[in-house]
């Protein structure tokens, strides 16, 4: 958005004024659309948002407060400027306190407004720039993803032919191997790269809080609900969405969410009416999500709506030849974050034995390690004498106690890893957050081991 091109809805019930106002910020270049009243401004602003807002504080019955709410809905950043009468100053200051950008007082001066307009406007352009360019240095592209093997150079090839395309994405892989990485990078090369790119885990919220943070709620539609939500939907609007972990989505958000897919609408929750969206949807599972089809445990209408393109990631132990680059890049930002770790390189024994090893958390899991070498280690360099022995894994009175190898008959690998995790909670008090850490795996891996059926 420039300043020459920005897009203003102007409302007042008096036409004429806004056709006046319409006639002054036209002149800088800007597309301005008059409306003489609340419910067809509110209509516009649901169609297309705009860059700006300009509006009457009394008009009836529809008044600027409903119309300052639904700007506030339809994007919390959107700037609503309120003109209201002197003696309206009152409903002026509560309009601020609602999210109004500024207040003018009538009769308006033509080059207040204006100071007023271009600054809004020039603070709205700055965001959007700063937001940008945050997401372009932290994780765009494909600069902020490492590996040179065959495996890799084969994702990078498939993620720069399908970045141009709206078509939706489903991510396929282990907990671990960078599914959201790719997903930013996807965004970063296409089209909508200067929109946002919002992300969300589909197991990190209740159902809920999931429907009311996806679709958003409107005001009143449950208790605590006492302002409108737009929604992650609408806030990715023209940009990207990305769903983690949609395989463990529940049935009733699957249908919404298949509706989005089909239809370009969103309905929030307790609202009557929909609201057109733009969106890219990028969804990723660790799942065998055909298997959850057979069972009827996900939608096969929704599966083949997300996986219009499936990119399967590799495991790290699929690209060992990788883990040294991988290992020189978590060091350089393990020692960035803990200067005053006198470790300065890892011995090639211990690179070779991470490359042993079968990385179940993958590439988090060693970007974990490497952290916990550097923070606990106590020399310039360290060997693979610095690597903990693995415990025995065989639980002994109990999550809580120590652990040993003699069970009879022999545990499964799965009971093994479950007990493991098990156990490590119970070390971290029932953190699970922590003892996702340490175990170098997702959170949300915790939360599904913990509750599988042991049958």
């Amino acid at each position: 958005m420039t300043a020459a091109g920005a897009r203003v809805v102007i409302v007042d019930d008096h036409v004429e004024m806004g056709r006046l106002l319409a006639d002054h910020l036209g002149g800088l270049g800007w597309d301005c659309d008059v409306h003489a009243g609340g419910a067809a401004a509110i209509a516009a602003i649901d169609r297309a948002v705009p860059d700006l807002v300009i509006t009457d504080l009394r008009m009836a019955p529809i008044d600027g407060l409903d119309v300052l709410d639904a700007a506030r809905a339809a994007d919390p950043e959107l700037p609503v400027i309120v003109m209201t009468a002197f003696g309206g100053v009152d409903s002026a200051i509560e309009a601020m306190k609602r999210g109004a950008w500024h207040y003018v007082t009538k009769p308006v001066r033509l080059d207040e407004l204006r100071l007023h307009a271009e600054r809004a406007l020039a603070e709205r352009r700055l965001r959007r720039e700063v937001r940008a360019l945050r997401g372009a240095s932290a994780r765009g592209g494909l600069d902020a993803m490492i590996g040179r093997s065959a495996a890799m150079q084969a994702l990078y090839g498939l993620i720069e032919r399908v970045a141009p395309s709206p078509a939706p994405v489903l991510l396929r892989g282990e907990s671990g191997t960078g599914k959201e990485l790719v997903a930013r990078a996807l965004h970063a090369l296409g089209p909508r790269a200067e929109r946002p790119f919002v992300a969300v885990n589909c197991t990190a919220l209740p159902e809920g809080l999931l429907e009311s943070e996806l679709f958003g709620h409107a005001r009143g539609a449950f208790t605590g609900a006492t302002t409108p939500r737009a929604g992650l939907f609408v806030e990715a609007s023209g940009g990207t969405l990305f769903l983690d972990e949609i395989g463990d989505m529940a049935p009733q958000l699957q249908a919404r969410l298949l509706r989005v897919l089909q239809e370009g609408e969103v309905r929030p929750v307790g609202a009557d009416d929909v609201r057109k969206v733009d969106v890219r949807v990028i969804a990723a599972t660790h799942q065998d999500l055909e298997e959850r089809v057979r069972t009827g445990a996900f939608r096969s209408d929704l599966y083949f709506r997300l996986a219009v393109v499936p990119l399967h990631l590799p495991a790290l132990r699929d690209r060992v030849e990788d883990i040294p680059p991988l290992v020189e890049h978590f060091l350089a930002r393990a020692r960035a974050r803990n200067p005053h770790s006198p470790v300065q390189r890892l011995a090639p024994d211990l690179i070779g034995a991470l490359a042993r090893r079968p990385w179940p958390g993958n590439v988090r899991e060693l970007e974990n390690l490497i952290e916990r070498l550097v923070v606990v280690g106590a020399r310039a360099e360290l060997d693979a004498s610095a690597l903990d022995p693995p415990p025995a894994l065989a639980p002994a009175g109990g999550a809580g106690a120590g652990f040993t190898v003699h069970r009879d008959p022999p545990p499964t690998l799965r009971e093994l890893e479950d007990d493991y995790i098990a156990w490590v909670v119970a070390r971290c008090d029932g953190n699970k957050t922590r003892a996702a850490e340490v175990l170098g795996v997702d959170v949300s891996t915790i939360h599904r081991r913990l509750r599988r059926d042991p049958t």
